[in-house]
């Protein structure tokens, strides 16, 4: 169902995408899978997407850029270039690259988080 969901919005032909949580309700195993066709899609298309997630690891594999946004109200926090080269697998995930850059973004949100309490 989520990928006819995709499939209808690519076939729009919009310059940009905007995907607000797509793969949220899914498995592992099928969101790892529709992560892998997103990213060849765009290599296809190279239309601009802007991804809405709040799974870390998904942000970093899919982006090129992530945007860290505060609690509320919700402003923008950072924006963070991605310094892993396209095309990411799963061995990504344990590029020292990928790990700092996890951690910058954790520490970005537990930051603002405890500020907010």
């Amino acid at each position: 169902r989520q990928r006819v969901a995709l499939m209808r919005t690519l076939a729009m032909q919009h310059d940009i995408m905007l995907l607000d949580e797509p793969f949220g309700a899914l498995d592992s195993q099928t969101r790892l899978a529709m992560q892998k066709w997103l990213l060849q899609v765009w290599s296809e298309q190279l239309r601009t997407v802007v991804f809405i997630t709040h799974d870390i690891d998904e942000a970093i594999m899919l982006a090129d850029r992530v945007v860290v946004m505060t609690p509320r109200p919700g402003r923008i926090c950072a924006i963070l270039p991605v310094p892993v080269p396209r095309m990411r697998t799963l061995t990504t995930l344990t590029d020292p690259r990928f790990i700092a850059l996890k951690g910058q973004i954790l520490s970005l949100i537990y930051h603002d988080a405890a500020r907010s309490l």
